[in-house]
């Protein structure tokens, strides 16, 4: 099982990213996938997961209105559109499997919110 992250980079309060995780050795619906995140000094925190079976979507509240998570079953990858970006959404964003207690872990991606 191979989760593979990216898109992260420096974006201004405000601003838009949208993050990718290729999953490889299993498909998305075999397991509930998501997005966790680190910021600087604090502990890694749940941010938003998507069903395996439904694809019905978990958000943090801390996100909701402004973080979508989706999959593309077919190219096998999940994606975290993250819109209306703050400060206090810096952080090393992570794709796992399963939520909420993954099993497996992909690299981080680090996402800077800064103007």
């Amino acid at each position: 099982v191979q989760l593979q992250a990216s898109g992260g980079g420096l974006v201004q309060p405000g601003g838009s990213l949208r993050l990718s995780c290729k999953a490889s050795g299993f498909t998305l619906d075999d397991y509930a996938i998501g997005w966790f995140r680190q910021a600087p000094g604090k502990g890694r925190e749940g941010v938003s997961c998507i069903s395996g079976s439904d694809g019905s979507p978990y958000y943090a509240d801390s996100v909701k209105g402004r973080f979508t998570i989706s999959r593309d079953n077919t190219k096998n990858t999940l994606y975290l559109q993250m819109n209306s970006l703050k400060l206090e959404d810096t952080a090393v964003y992570y794709c796992a499997a399963e939520c909420p207690s993954p099993l497996y872990w992909g690299q981080g991606t680090l996402v800077t919110v800064s103007s």
